[in-house]
């Protein structure tokens, strides 16, 4: 049976970003939304996978160009204060202008450029467009939202289009990751 989603009980206060980072639940996914602590099992091997492989490629590209820096999954990012949400995405990226500082020890308090997020067979679509909403609502330019189960992909981006891409057409960094280009199906 898959994991769901949960709010943790016994909760009944908001959270910020700070207790955030002090909450210790080993081997799980946690994040903070408008103040409440969600957390979910681990993912599966199919979304490593997928993950590691699109990780790859844009990490040559981004070395290559030196464009900015990856940051890796569940790396968390404050959105919004009072109540704090602090988002996770798959993958990030941030444009080298735009990086904190590499000795911030907290979540840094902006959105990444390029936001990935690879889809589970337990995420719901309402959960997955709030948080593309929230990542786009803080400041990132570009967010795919990668579906290897139905090996699709959806390109949101800040304008407010969106796009649908088929297994045989190619993820683009557009104007924020210039240059980049990866086929889905190489992914997938």
């Amino acid at each position: 049976m898959a994991a769901e989603r949960a709010y943790v009980s016994g909760m009944s206060s908001l959270l910020t970003a700070e207790d955030l980072l002090q909450t210790n639940l080993p081997n799980k996914r946690t994040e903070l939304v408008r103040g409440r602590l969600i957390v979910r099992e681990p993912t599966g091997y199919n979304h490593g996978r997928v993950t590691m492989n699109l990780t790859v490629r844009l990490g040559a590209h981004v070395e290559r160009t030196a464009c900015g820096q990856l940051v890796a999954a569940e790396t968390g990012f404050t959105l919004f204060r009072a109540p704090d949400t602090v988002r996770a995405p798959d993958i990030g990226f941030v444009r080298r202008e735009r990086l904190p500082d590499p000795a911030t020890s907290g979540f840094a308090e902006m959105a990444p450029d390029l936001v990935v997020e690879v889809l589970s067979p337990d995420d719901r679509p309402g959960e997955t467009l709030a948080k593309v909403g929230d990542w786009l609502e803080a400041g990132a330019r570009l967010a795919w939202v990668i579906d290897p189960q139905r090996r699709v992909a959806r390109v949101y981006r800040a304008d407010g289009t969106e796009s649908l891409l088929a297994e045989s057409d190619a993820l683009d960094g557009e104007d924020v990751l210039p240059g980049f280009s990866c086929p889905l199906r190489s992914i997938l």
